[in-house]
């Protein structure tokens, strides 16, 4: 892979804490090993529009502690289509870019995927979400920070649920997947977490409150956006239904989840992941995502990343654990 001399470097969909760190990564990576290094703005409709600026060290000097992403991110009803990838394609080629690292999650690698096997062009991929719904690793960059956010915010809602003796519905992120519900509801020793993933049912959790403990003075329910009764608003109307008599109050975090300073984790995640790209479309590797599993780094191909119906499968030890705290 001597042929390679420029590298592009995109994030799309959703942004996530640590993104910077990674793009940060990919640029000294690159300047390292004497390679030239195109930042792509807005993501793959900045692919498509030919949307680029060089990149050096100063580029991307005092941005790992940032929040968001410096090069924007978009999504990109153009690049969905076989022209519009085409249009991508030649854009590349036009400004003398041979590789393309992509920041994302789920829809970033999918387009990745058609994109690579399209036009047999060398595209790796990093891990950033919120949501930790990626298969081939054990974290995504986001990931972290986003629940210590989450813990952070439900922290406060707990004092003035004590001082008033109300229940609070909070409300986190999660379409498709609970993840964040579950680690954060955990951390925040919530009495019910609903995730998509188990389906408690809103009789699962009238049973769960009737029979925990009266004599506490407040209550936290954590419920991922998916979950199947369709919100924390929701719940909160059935819940005021079934029991009258609660002071019951729901919070929406909404996108606060998405900013703020990426975490020490998050951080080194990052930067180790964004290096190993770099150090991967060199060694040849292309249609994979790099993580980390165990510890270890590892090349995931992008339709194994993405995720399917029993991606990041919530183990019944989980529910268990969830079910054991909440006594």
């Amino acid at each position: 892979m001597n042929k390679i001399k420029n590298i592009g470097v995109l994030t799309s969909g959703g942004d996530a804490p640590g993104m910077n760190a990674a793009i940060r990564a990919v640029v000294r990576a690159a300047i390292y090993y004497d390679l030239q290094v195109t930042g792509i703005l807005r993501g793959y409709e900045g692919l498509v529009n030919g949307d680029f600026i060089e990149m050096d060290r100063k580029s991307v000097a005092n941005i790992i502690q940032r929040g968001g992403t410096i090069l924007k991110t978009a999504r990109s009803d153009s690049f969905r289509t076989k022209e519009g990838r085409q249009q991508a394609y030649d854009q590349l080629k036009k400004n003398n870019i041979d590789a393309l690292i992509v920041i994302g999650g789920d829809g970033t690698f999918t387009g990745a995927d058609l994109f690579t096997h399209e036009f047999d062009y060398p595209v790796i991929g990093l891990p950033g979400t919120i949501d930790n719904d990626l298969e081939g690793t054990d974290f995504t960059i986001g990931y972290d920070t986003a629940i210590n956010t989450v813990i952070n915010a439900v922290d406060k809602i707990r004092d003035t649920a004590e001082s008033h003796d109300r229940l609070f519905i909070v409300e986190v992120m999660g379409r498709d997947s609970g993840l964040i519900a579950l680690r954060s509801g955990i951390g925040v020793g919530a009495e019910a977490i609903m995730i998509p993933e188990a389906n408690m049912g809103i009789d699962g959790l009238v049973t769960r409150l009737e029979t925990g403990r009266k004599d506490k003075a407040s209550k936290i329910i954590i419920v991922a956006e998916g979950d199947e009764i369709g919100g924390g608003f929701n719940v909160g109307e059935v819940l005021k239904e079934k029991f009258p008599a609660y002071d019951i109050r729901v919070s929406v975090l909404g996108h606060i989840q998405r900013g703020g300073k990426p975490s020490c984790m998050d951080r080194v995640l990052a930067s180790r992941l964004g290096v190993v790209a770099v150090e991967g479309i060199l060694a040849g590797q292309t249609g994979v995502m790099v993580g980390q599993k165990n510890k270890e780094i590892v090349f995931t191909p992008f339709n194994h990343a993405i995720k399917h119906i029993d991606a990041k499968e919530i183990s019944p030890a989980w529910l268990k654990l969830v079910e054991i705290l909440s006594l």
